[in-house]
């Protein structure tokens, strides 16, 4: 993280980390999102957690394809890489890019959402399954896959669509001291 400030050294090097809070056992990594989010500053690393095949895809295209290096450290559970609802049509392969973050296309009426949930990662598709067995017509579910650089920009523009939301919110699986939330929560206030 400190090879471009300290000489001047650009890396393309890419770490593909499960998830630490996943599983347990020596053979686990203890990968957490927090310690790579602390080494963050001066745009010197990538962060990101893919949460489908598409945008697994087109990041680690993005990072060939790039005119400069930066590592980029890609944090997913082994499990949201087998889930089924992450699977994805061969047309966004073709067509699509790389999306820092993703709106809920479910919401028709953007008028009526009252609260956007913002979360990252496998936690979207337990989210996801909890709101189709239930009426949850007011809840936006947005999933952030680049925390760092974090997407301020494309934030701001998807909670503009959002105008009657009473309830930001950030939803993570992992204990408050162990996710991203004390490096998303001063960023989204």
């Amino acid at each position: 993280v400190a090879s471009e400030a300290k000489w001047n050294q650009t890396s393309g090097l890419v770490l593909l980390l499960p998830h630490g809070y996943e599983g347990m056992g020596p053979e686990h990594s203890s990968g957490r999102p927090e310690r790579f989010l602390q080494l963050c500053g001066n745009a010197n690393i990538q962060v990101a957690i893919p949460t489908t095949a598409a945008q697994y895809f087109h990041i680690l295209r993005r990072q060939m394809k790039r005119e400069f290096r930066k590592p980029l450290v890609i944090m997913s559970p082994k499990s949201l890489l087998r889930h089924a609802k992450v699977v994805s049509p061969i047309e966004e392969l073709e067509k699509a890019t790389f999306q820092e973050v993703i709106d809920d296309v479910r919401i028709k009426d953007s008028k009526a959402v009252q609260r956007v949930v913002f979360c990252t990662g496998k936690i979207f598709y337990e989210m996801l399954e909890a709101t189709t067995t239930g009426a949850a017509d007011d809840v936006a579910l947005v999933r952030i896959e680049q925390l760092y650089p974090f997407p301020t920009k494309k934030i701001g523009e998807i909670l503009a669509r959002y105008r009657n939301v009473k309830d930001v919110v950030w939803c993570q699986e992992e204990p408050q001291n162990m996710g991203a939330w004390t490096f998303v929560r001063p960023r989204l206030e």
